[in-house]
């Protein structure tokens, strides 16, 4: 499946002015065959690559876990719209401390959608990371402390209400195959306290490792993939991505250490970038909410894939703490 060539040169040549274009590799499959993301390079311009993400809605929807439904597929519809508006509308204000892909231009065909996006390899961010050390971990978390300051009390015009894919609206299927009744019972409550923090920000919303692109030393990165951008507290990326890379081992036992690097980070770019909000109070609410949402991730995660290696005996630990606490909170 690719797009039309001739279509394809047109749109790179008027987004870079190359005479010539040559597909390299292509980077990856997107999930349940919507397409694929090509690196093709670039004679005639400035830019010796670019990355193609070409997105086409299938006739036949093959899910990697058997989750095909229309409500699925409407859901992918809107995450594609999703990733234009960031494009199209915030991502240029992003900056040194939280860098993405520039997007050179975006074209939509009936069901076929073409974004043609800066090269992060050449722009200095080359490596991909399967393990993280001390360094890795610093970067991401000051990549999201960054982006969260960035977009601190921004209303997501043209994103997702609520951000990540695991949102309890947009995921009625996986809560109504979730057999943990007490956690059940809970996600409604869990789902409120996280909107109901008065520090909203925007979040990525798929914050895991594969989606960081690192430098070769490690210590700074850039991130890709912002179909899941919307509005909500900061901890839901901050969870998400510690949950991606670490084992139920290195979660529990470096849980301080990540939380005060985040917030260090956090606590330095609200200074730098919104000096007149009180810091100390976006930390201590945001603190509060960390197992809360982790909590909302292990609701989905436990409905959607109930054996799942995410679902440790720590991410059980916690969840069963915040449901305790909201079932015997007052209207709990």
């Amino acid at each position: 499946m690719s797009p039309n060539f001739e279509n394809l040169t047109a749109l790179i040549h008027q987004a870079t002015g190359a005479s010539g274009i040559q597909p390299i590799e292509v980077i990856q499959q997107l999930w349940s065959g919507y397409g694929t993301i090509v690196r093709y390079g670039l004679t005639g311009s400035h830019r010796k690559r670019v990355v193609v993400k070409h997105v086409r809605f299938p006739d036949q929807v093959n899910h990697p876990r058997g989750w095909n439904s229309d409500r699925s597929h409407q859901r992918k519809l809107r995450s594609y719209a999703v990733e234009i508006a960031w494009y199209s509308r915030w991502s240029a204000r992003c900056g040194a401390d939280c860098p993405v892909p520039q997007c050179l231009a975006v074209e939509t065909r009936g069901d076929e959608i073409l974004m043609v996006l800066e090269d992060l390899d050449e722009a200095g961010f080359s490596e991909r990371r399967e393990t993280v050390t001390e360094t890795e971990l610093r970067a991401c978390l000051g990549w999201l402390a960054a982006f969260h300051a960035t977009f601190l009390g921004c209303q997501p015009e043209g994103l997702w209400e609520q951000g990540t894919y695991w949102h309890l609206e947009t995921r009625p299927d996986e809560l109504a195959a979730l057999d943990d009744l007490p956690l059940k019972k809970a996600a409604t409550a869990i789902d409120r306290l996280l909107r109901d923090s008065p520090y909203q920000t925007l979040v990525h919303g798929d914050a895991k490792l594969e989606n960081f692109c690192f430098s070769p030393d490690g210590a700074r990165v850039a991130a890709v993939d912002f179909q899941y951008a919307g509005g909500g507290c900061g901890m839901k990326d901050v969870a998400y991505f510690i949950g991606s890379c670490l084992s139920e081992e290195e979660c529990e036992r470096l849980e301080p250490w990540l939380l005060d690097t985040y917030f260090t980070s956090l606590r330095q770019a609200l200074a730098r970038l919104r000096p007149s909000v009180d810091a100390g109070a976006v930390e201590a609410d945001w603190r509060g909410l960390f197992p809360v949402a982790w909590t909302d991730f292990h609701r989905f995660l436990k409905g959607w894939s109930p054996d799942h290696w995410k679902l440790t005996s720590y991410s059980e630990r916690m969840a069963h703490a915040v449901v305790r606490a909201v079932n015997a909170a007052p209207g709990g």
